[in-house]
């Protein structure tokens, strides 16, 4: 039995992921694929919520390439578009002390999603919620797509900043996320985003707060590297959880899509916000010890599946 056969069975309400699909191309290493929608899709697919990917590729061999990734894995790829005249997306990647740096090429086919087949593909299903970021809004196509699909998902859209030199604006951002119930974003983001007078992690947690509520935001997810994260909800205390400790970090690429993959389980499925967080977090140190975003292993993400389900059945039953 392959992998691919192996696929959680779809929900009736499955998620919707909007942007993009490229090849990261490291430095000295191999050319894999990625991108924070993409990340993201993959797993959300591995943790059992079948989502659609909504994405643009090009009708070259990276294209192919990624339609052969998804079907071996037993991903939907009715949301990707396919694209005769721009390539398929290529970053490259310099990861330094740990730590990637991206140069993001123009004119990708990720920037020419189209609405109506973006439409066409999310129709006949349950649509749980919206997840965009900011780099597929680039190109002015790609943002037209999204707002006619934004338009129909009322107030069931999920925000991931992802500030990426030059293909962002302030102004621009910061409309995205006033329509959002939900958002992500790290500790340099939001200080870019906001006025932080005090950048001490007490000041960092009240400045996220004031930001989630200037926004409306039902939740804001911060994100603060080696030091872990924190879930701002509307009326409730502010919950930060350390990261875990990671003997040996072969890249941390994709640890932010790790947290708000759980993240967005943890709302699917009810969890509370400190047994989100704290799944979250603990699930983004595992991705720290891959080379990548992602793994092909199912049983990688079956096992905290496992554990999570184990843990919250009732306590005579554990037993």
């Amino acid at each position: 039995m392959n992998e691919a056969s192996e696929k959680h069975p779809a929900p009736a309400s499955r998620p919707v992921v909007f942007g993009e699909v490229l090849f990261d191309d490291f430095e000295g290493g191999p050319t894999v694929i990625g991108g924070a929608a993409f990340n993201l899709a993959w797993n959300l697919e591995s943790l059992g919520l079948a989502p659609l990917l909504i994405s643009r590729v090009g009708a070259d061999e990276l294209g192919g390439r990624v339609l052969q990734i998804m079907t071996s894995y037993g991903m939907d790829t009715a949301g990707i578009q396919l694209d005769e005249e721009l390539p398929t997306g290529t970053v490259s990647v310099r990861v330094n002390e740990g730590q990637p740096e991206f140069t993001i090429n123009d004119h990708q086919a990720y920037d020419a999603i189209d609405a109506a087949e973006g439409c066409a593909a999310m129709s006949g299903f349950d649509v749980s919620l919206l997840y965009h970021g900011s780099l597929a809004l680039r190109g002015e196509c790609s943002r037209g797509a999204l707002e006619e699909l934004a338009a129909a998902r009322g107030g069931k859209i999920f925000v991931d900043v992802n500030l990426r030199r030059p293909w962002w604006q302030k102004d621009s951002v910061l409309g995205d996320l006033s329509r959002a119930r939900w958002a992500k974003l790290n500790e340099e983001e939001l200080i870019a985003l906001f006025d932080v007078g005090d950048t001490s992690e007490d000041g960092l947690l009240k400045a996220a707060d004031d930001f989630r509520r200037d926004l409306g935001l039902e939740l804001l997810l911060l994100t603060c590297g080696a030091a872990g994260a924190a879930l701002l909800r509307d009326g409730r205390e502010t919950i930060f959880q350390p990261a875990v400790p990671v003997d040996e970090v072969a890249d941390t690429v994709g640890a932010g899509d790790a947290i708000t993959a759980v993240t967005m389980l943890g709302l699917t499925r009810g969890w509370g916000g400190a047994k989100t967080l704290g799944r979250a977090v603990e699930f983004a140190a595992s991705i720290c010890r891959l080379e990548g975003a992602t793994t092909h292993r199912r049983e990688h993400y079956d096992g905290y599946l496992e554990s999570w389900a184990q843990a919250d059945l009732p306590g005579l039953l554990r037993d």
